[in-house]
This record gives structure tokens, sequence and C-alpha cells, in this order.
């Protein structure tokens, strides 16, 4: 087997050791200092009993996903630091989330930064990993479409970075808004994180393919503690930071498209709360759903956060099969 492809299965297995010995330490250590989770008085009233289970768990996986920068030794070799560039947009977003998570534990209130403060950061941070991109020559402006072999159209580059600065943020906000009930956020990332590992190691970029093979394997660790009945959550810490590894390595691996595949769910969970929002607005008081996003409507119709689970993975891990053959074309 070729070496590159055994540094990625050896990044896989210490994002998973790394993640499940540092939730061992980190959750007794959370509770202790009373870093529980205020439960919005607008969700659904049998979420009241998560009251208090310890926030700021997705330290774990982040934690466990900084072992890419030495286990992508082959990066380094190459000349290739791409990864480190989407390390380090997934680190900004966790930084801000975790500022977000540390007000709410601080003042014990659901509400953190304000939504301007959030957008302003988010913004920052999307500009600063664009711009690196740029000028390490990594950011292509060529826009593929999967399935179709050659790009359909070169966009300027103006628009290409106003357009991605969006995609950015709107993605990671999406990521974020899917993190609703135990494990959701976690379990439909896995396969995102597997299908970015594969398609990295197909387009013969070995450093940037240890980046989610390490963290695919933090988040199978991290799933033995955040999965149904959750011992810890992963809060805004660990949601902002998976929505900026999704997000990084699409754009790292000049595919933003294809998140519209992958990303289905997150994209579904973000639209159901807008039509909520709009209609409920637009309407004065009715609603298209029981409640949203989505997974709490399957909830308000007897759904097990269970079942919930399996069925959001398994519709990303199609989705994700889908979009290995609309992207192995261009290899």
């Amino acid at each position: 087997m070729d070496t590159p492809v055994w540094m990625t299965m050896l990044s896989i297995v210490v994002g998973f050791a790394a993640a499940f010995l540092m939730g061992k330490w980190l959750i007794p250590r959370l509770r202790a200092l009373k870093a529980g989770q205020e439960i919005r008085e607008v969700g659904p009233k049998w979420h009241n009993s998560k009251a208090g289970t310890p926030t700021m768990g997705g330290l774990c996986f982040i934690f466990a996903s900084a072992f890419s920068a030495v286990t992508g030794w082959y990066g380094y070799r190459t000349g290739d630091y791409t990864h480190l560039l989407v390390l380090a947009l997934a680190v900004m977003f966790g930084a801000i989330g975790f500022y977000d998570d540390y007000i709410k534990v601080k003042k014990h209130r659901n509400l953190g930064l304000t939504g301007l403060q959030k957008l302003l950061l988010q913004i920052a941070a999307a500009v600063i990993f664009l711009l690196a991109l740029h000028f390490t020559g990594e950011l292509k402006y060529d826009l593929y479409i999967p399935f179709v072999r050659q790009p359909v159209a070169k966009v300027p580059t103006v628009l290409y970075l106003a357009v991605a600065v969006f995609v950015i943020v709107g993605c990671v906000n999406a990521v974020n808004l899917t993190d609703g009930i135990d494990g959701l956020a976690s379990g439909v990332t896995l396969p995102v994180m597997v299908f970015f590992t594969v398609t990295a190691l197909g387009k013969e970029k070995f450093g940037l393919a240890a980046f989610p093979a390490t963290l695919a394997g933090g988040l199978i660790g991290f799933l033995f503690y955040n999965f149904y009945p959750a011992q810890v959550f992963m809060g805004d810490t660990g949601s902002l930071f998976l929505g900026g590894a999704v997000v990084g390595l699409a754009f790292a691996l000049d595919m933003p498209l294809v998140l519209l595949l992958v990303g289905l769910i997150y994209i579904i969970e973000t639209l159901s709360d807008i039509l909520q929002v709009g209609y409920f607005k637009l309407t004065h008081g009715k609603r298209i759903f029981k409640m949203a996003p989505i997974h709490h409507h399957f909830e308000m119709c007897g759904w097990s956060e269970k079942k919930i689970w399996t069925v959001f993975v398994l519709t990303t891990v199609v989705m994700c099969v889908v979009a290995w053959f609309g992207v192995r074309i261009w290899f």
C-alpha cells in the first residue's frame, strides 16, 4: 500500500485516540467548572432535561485535528502547506465559537455574542483564509460543476472572492444550525470528512488529506461522548470549527459547488429555518413546520433523536457517494 494511504489511515487512528482520551480528561473538568449548556426557552420542552450538560466539548476533536500538522508530514516534504491553511480557518471559527460559549457559560444565558459581532468576526476569518489561499496560489477561479469534466467558466477575481466570503460564512452557520440534537452535527460531518479525505487522496494532495482524516477519527472518538444521550455538547466551539473545516476543504480542493451535494443536510436545515421565519413574519404568526430547524420538526412529529440521527447521517453518506462519482472525473 502506498505510503500516503498508510499515513492517512494513521491520521484517522491518531485523531480517534486523541479525541477519545481528550474527552476522558476534559468532560470531568467541564463539569467541575460548571460549564453547562443553557437550554433555549423556545426549544422543545423535553430538552430542558439536558440543561447543565457540559458544553465546549468540541475541544476534543479540535485538539485531535491539530495532529494534522504532524501527520501531514508528506505535505511538508512536497512543499504543500494547504492543510495548515484549512486548519487555521477552522481554528479561527472555533475561537469565535469558544468566545461565544464562554460568554454563555460565564453569564448563564443561552445567547453569547450578538449577531453582528459574530458576522463581522466570521467575515474577517473568511477574508483572511481566502487571501492566504490566493497569495499561495492555491485559490483557483475556475468554476467546476460535479459530473462536468471541464470548468464552465473562469469567474472574475473580485466577484469570486465576494461570493466565496458569503459561501464560507453561510456554510459555517449552516453547520452550526445542524447542531441541535445529540450527535447530529458530528455524525453528519463524519462522512463529509471521509469524502474529503478520499477526494484529496484522489487528487494526490496527500498533505491536505491528513486534515480531514484526522478530523474524521476525532469525530468518531467524540461521538462516544456526544451520541444520545450526550455526556457533552460540542457547543459553538465545535460546530463553528466543523463548519470552517467543511467549507475550507471545499475551497482548498477547488470544488465549492460540491457543498450542494455533501452539505445537503446543512442546506435543508438552513432553508427550513429561513422559510419558517419568513413565513411567520409574512403571515403574522403562522408556521410551515412545527418547529425549526427541521430536526426539531421531526422531533415534534414523534421521531426519536436516534432515528433523526440515523436518517440524516445515512442521507449524507448517500450524497457523499454521489458527490464522489461527480468529482472523480476531475482527477
